[in-house]
């Protein structure tokens, strides 16, 4: 399913004394199966646009294109509901939502509150519990005896069980140790090339941004002030720095070996395993 934002602001407190403008001449195009990453420093808007996504926040100008469906600024948009089932969004702590008695009532509840059949629900439950790497014996548990990391799988499976063909993760990884954040990521990016989901990353971690998406939107005060490929994007730090991001640790390792040895490897690496290989084939003599 397509997303398009065209030319997008969102004010909040609109027509008050109190009035911000948090978003403004937002344009991204996320074609059907892109995984997006938007980057930004605190305050960039990011969280703005990501709720415009599924129409939890309507533009105040601008339009937003959601599949067939466009929503328009100055035009009250109600039933959104078919769209809010195929955009699901994981938020920061999505375990904080979780309220049932049982993990499955938690799960279920989503799919039957869209109208599914509590069997169906249920169906829908023991898959989406496999899917994030739990055992379906947890479906019987109450979600509050669960680690917090359980908790928060449990609260993804919930997404997942609406079965959306756009899944939108605002800092999914937030409070994770490294390792709980890698199984979280991966598990993401297996979701993403098995179901064909559109999938939309609100991320400070530029290392994520490289390894998982295949395009990167900058924000800056509410603004998109670049869109391109991970490569294009990290390929010039000074200008990351200049907007107050980072580049990932193996841009910032190549910078440094080409420095020391007074040599260019032709291209920038995303990834540790990248340039590793990279710097052994320039040191035996190889092609790059």
């Amino acid at each position: 399913m397509d997303i398009s934002l065209k030319e997008i602001e969102y004010k909040y407190q609109a027509g008050t004394p109190f009035e911000r403008v948090a978003v403004s001449g937002v344009t991204i195009d996320i074609p059907t199966g892109t995984y997006l990453a938007i980057i930004g420093h605190t305050g960039s808007g990011k969280s703005t646009v990501l709720q415009h996504l599924n129409g939890l926040l309507q533009p105040t100008s601008g339009s937003v294109s959601i599949g067939d469906r466009e929503i328009r600024a100055g035009k009250k948009e109600k039933n959104l509901k078919a769209i809010r089932q195929k955009v699901g969004i994981v938020f920061q702590f999505p375990e904080h939502q979780l309220f049932e008695e049982t993990v499955e009532k938690d799960i279920c509840f989503g799919p039957m509150n869209f109208g599914v059949p509590e069997e169906e629900a249920r169906k829908r439950a023991k898959i989406a519990i496999g899917q994030v790497g739990l055992s379906e014996e947890v479906l019987h548990k109450s979600p509050f005896d669960l680690s917090g990391g359980q908790m928060r799988r449990v609260a993804i499976a919930g997404v997942l069980a609406m079965e959306p063909e756009v899944l939108v993760l605002d800092e999914p990884t937030a409070g994770l140790d490294p390792r709980g954040r890698k199984e979280i990521m991966d598990m993401f990016y297996k979701l993403h090339q098995d179901r064909g989901l559109s999938t939309i990353l609100v991320t400070h971690s530029m290392e994520d941004a490289a390894k998982y998406a295949d395009k990167i939107a900058i924000l800056q005060e509410g603004r998109t002030v670049k869109t391109g490929t991970p490569e294009e994007i990290f390929s010039n730090p000074a200008e990351l720095v200049s907007l107050g991001l980072d580049v990932p640790e193996a841009v910032r390792f190549q910078l440094k070996w080409e420095e020391k040895v007074g040599a260019k490897l032709g291209r920038t690496y995303l990834t540790i395993e990248d340039l590793s290989e990279a710097i052994a084939r320039y040191e035996g003599g190889g092609r790059l």
